[in-house]
């Protein structure tokens, strides 16, 4: 049997949190779209994130990732997403919960319009 002493322990168990904060604490996807693809007052999925143009040349982008419980959001109807797993809605103006079950609002990502193109950066 292999003798495992505190020290390693707590070497072991420090290097697996440092790993797992770093994986989580990441930064933003990159995703991009044309401008002229995300419909003004409405939005678009892209490589898990909410392309949004809530008026013209104005951009918005949230996660793809219900903060409920980490399940895609998949609908869309005009400013509005919807989480189909639990059916909690997001106000796409500003990530902010409607109804249903989920109470923290989508994570913002910052956006940068180059030329004709929308990024995450």
């Amino acid at each position: 049997m292999i003798k495992c002493s505190r020290r390693m322990f707590l070497l072991g168990t420090a290097t697996t949190f440092a790993g797992a904060y770093a994986a989580a604490c990441g930064s933003s996807p990159s995703a991009e779209i044309a401008a002229t693809e995300i419909p003004i007052g409405s939005a678009k999925i892209v490589d898990g994130v909410i392309f949004t143009q809530l008026k013209e040349g104005e951009f918005k982008a949230y996660s793809q990732t219900c903060p409920h419980q980490g399940n895609p959001i998949t609908k869309i109807d005009g400013m509005t997403a919807t989480c189909t797993a639990h059916n909690t809605s997001y106000n796409l103006s500003d990530g902010s919960v409607i109804s249903g079950p989920g109470r923290d609002p989508l994570e913002e990502y910052e956006v940068k319009q180059d030329g004709s193109n929308v990024t995450t950066a």
